[in-house]
């Protein structure tokens, strides 16, 4: 059976917040219904999320910032993984982006995610030489900076 992949639904929330759980996608300082809100209430913004039958089984968010278009939550159920359908995922973000303008397609892997890594090579990305820097605008919770740090 093939993946049918559309816009978010809010019907979707608790399958894709369990999604990113099981996949491991969450922190304790980033809450994933805010996330989801984020995108949903963005014009430059989506979540793609892709079906087998009535599971959901992968998602996608993908944002553009007026110079460059993001990826984030690139998700599949591991019982799913090695058939393609991150590959379309990917894809249908792709098309997102360029019917907005988005000249280039950037995203970010965590340290030590040698997994994710080799599969954004295999669809042909390219280690970028830039350093991320980030900081906090609103301090997360004490506990949540705990866990980050």
């Amino acid at each position: 059976m093939t993946m049918h992949v559309r816009d978010f639904r809010e019907t979707d929330r608790p399958a894709l917040t369990a999604l990113w759980e099981a996949c491991g996608l969450t922190r304790p300082w980033n809450d994933p219904n805010d996330d989801i809100d984020r995108a949903v209430s963005a014009r430059e913004a989506t979540i793609l999320v892709g079906y087998r039958g009535d599971q959901l089984i992968g998602s996608v968010m993908a944002g553009h910032d007026g110079h460059r278009g993001w990826v984030y939550y690139l998700a599949l159920d591991p019982a799913h993984q090695g058939r393609g359908a991150g590959r379309e995922l990917m894809e249908e973000a792709g098309l997102w982006l360029t019917s907005r303008g988005a000249p280039k397609l950037e995203l970010m892997v965590r340290d030590g995610n040698d997994r994710a890594a080799k599969f954004y090579e295999s669809i042909g990305f390219e280690r970028q030489q830039v350093t991320v820097y980030g900081k906090w605008l609103k301090a997360p919770s004490e506990s949540s900076a705990r866990k980050a740090s």
